[in-house]
């Protein structure tokens, strides 16, 4: 065999390992943080309300809640979470939930999303991911470059927590990938069952 040919056949092996390596490094499976399973009580954890308020998550104990984890109106993923929550918004206040979304800077442009399909959510800043990190949900390096300059480089995992009137934790769904989201129908299901 020629010697060009045997490296042209080394060079197409070495790059199908590159790219392999790098699909599985960015499918970005994240595992399921144990602070988070269901039974357990809501971590403790502070954000910001849309006016600067300090809130704590202790404040969500004597109702129900539904607490979304979102990445921020740059993710198509979200986009399209908060278009399908809008479908059942009215199912969950129904139930005396409360619906909450968490997410990273800027609050302004996720409001503008919920100004958008006419909902209220109530929207909670996690600016410093403070939170994020501490419940495991943090997704280091993982905004487009793109969108760093207004959103940063870091991010949340996109998370679904269903949380009864007592603070403890019913259902939990953390995305394996950025792109899992789970039907709000199962959110309202859980809810009814409380």
């Amino acid at each position: 065999m020629d010697d060009t040919l045997i490296w042209i056949a080394v060079a197409a092996i070495g790059a199908l390992i590159g790219i392999a390596i790098l699909i599985r490094r960015n499918r970005g499976e994240h595992p399921f943080p144990d602070i988070l399973r269901p039974g357990k009580p809501l971590p403790e954890f502070r954000a910001l309300d849309e006016q600067g308020n300090p809130l704590r998550s202790t404040q969500l104990v004597g109702s129900p809640s539904v607490i979304l984890f979102v990445r921020g109106t740059w993710c198509p993923f979200c986009n399209e979470q908060v278009e399908k929550l809008t479908t059942s918004y009215k199912d969950i206040v129904d139930l005396g939930a409360k619906l909450i979304l968490i997410t990273p800077k800027p609050l302004q442009t996720t409001r503008r999303v919920a100004r958008f399909f006419e909902v209220e959510f109530d929207f909670w800043l996690d600016d410093g991911l403070e939170a994020a990190e501490k419940l495991g949900l943090l997704h280091r390096t993982a905004v487009p470059a793109a969108y760093s300059k207004e959103y940063g480089n870091d991010t949340v995992w996109p998370t679904a927590l269903v949380v009864d009137r007592s603070g403890i934790i019913r259902f939990a769904e953390v995305a394996k990938r950025a792109s899992d989201r789970p039907d709000p129908e199962v959110l309202v299901s859980v809810l009814r069952k409380l």
